[in-house]
């Protein structure tokens, strides 16, 4: 069982510096791991598609999701070839309708080859349509390996603890807007500067939504959010420095979420600018305090976070 801990300002400096320190140490052990050069080496596998080609897939996967053709997946997740599934361990259902999007080739065609023209070479580019299939519409290869464990667990209990009213208060109370919203597997929330908005996915757990609503907090207290933050330029530190924060925070609280955030930050301390994990630990700190001062007093009854 876990409780919402109201400590004394003292209390949540010496905790704060020791949870830093600790997600610190998690994510350079998990960074030098075969479990991650596994996973990354499986994620790193699936083909990056175009906007144009993700419109195609999530309006296909929705209209067989509406036939009961994609068992129980709410979202597409990892989309690839017949071929590529088999590689990876999985073998596409027989009788499963695929998903089609455009392809990309390019030919080079000398001049014998095509009597039409009178330059030398000329390349050819055509838009082949393809065939994939989601995830959802395999099932293992008995016998192969498949994919590793993705080492970002989200939280599963069923209590927020009220941090998302608390901090929903504290946004609205800033002239920022608070909802949810359907989103796409694997996105859990995010925070709009120009909008001034937070969004939660309408399908993550209580425990879930605590965890992703400080996390976009943080964005804001961090000034990720501001007009004159190039997030776009510096996502890998951005999205490093909030989820240590949110960590921290949980924890000043009492509640963990390494489960969650020790993955979550390797994958993009690895995109992020030198040793962003100690570089930005003072803001990180910063931003974890304000957090825990916005939610104390705490309720003094104890709630389960984690199944």
């Amino acid at each position: 069982m876990a409780t919402r801990k109201t400590l004394s300002p003292e209390e949540r400096k010496a905790r704060a510096e020791a949870l830093h320190e600790t997600i610190t140490a998690q994510v350079e052990k998990l960074r030098d791991s075969e479990q991650w050069t596994e996973f990354l080496r499986y994620a790193r596998s699936f083909h990056r598609y175009s906007l144009n080609n993700l419109c195609l897939i999530w309006a296909q996967f929705e209209a067989l999701k509406a036939a009961g053709l994609t068992g129980s997946a709410d979202s597409f997740t990892q989309v690839a070839g017949f071929r590529k599934w088999q590689e990876l361990g999985r073998q596409v259902r027989r009788g499963t309708k695929a998903i089609r999007i455009f392809g990309y080739a390019q030919k080079r065609i000398d001049a014998a080859e095509d009597e039409s023209t009178d330059s030398e070479a000329r390349t050819v580019t055509w838009f082949p349509v393809l065939s994939v299939f989601d995830i959802s519409q395999t099932d293992p290869i008995p016998g192969h390996p498949g994919a590793p464990d993705n080492p970002v667990k989200q939280l599963t209990g069923d209590d927020d603890l009220g941090i998302v009213d608390d901090l929903s208060d504290y946004m609205t109370g800033l002239g920022w807007t608070v909802g949810r919203e359907r989103m796409p597997e694997g996105m859990n929330g995010y925070a709009s500067g120009p909008r001034k908005h937070v969004a939660l996915s309408d399908s993550i757990s209580p425990a879930q939504s605590a965890k992703t609503m400080i996390h976009e907090v943080c964005h804001f207290l961090l000034g990720h959010t501001d007009e004159d933050c190039d997030y776009v330029a510096h996502r890998g530190t951005c999205e490093v420095e909030a989820e240590s924060a949110a960590y921290v925070a949980l924890g000043i609280l009492g509640l963990d979420s390494a489960d969650y955030s020790a993955g979550y930050i390797t994958g993009w301390a690895e995109r992020a600018e030198a040793d962003v994990m100690r570089e930005t630990a003072k803001r990180v700190l910063d931003a974890a305090q304000r957090i825990s001062e916005i939610l104390t007093p705490a309720p003094a009854i104890a709630h389960e976070l984690a199944a």
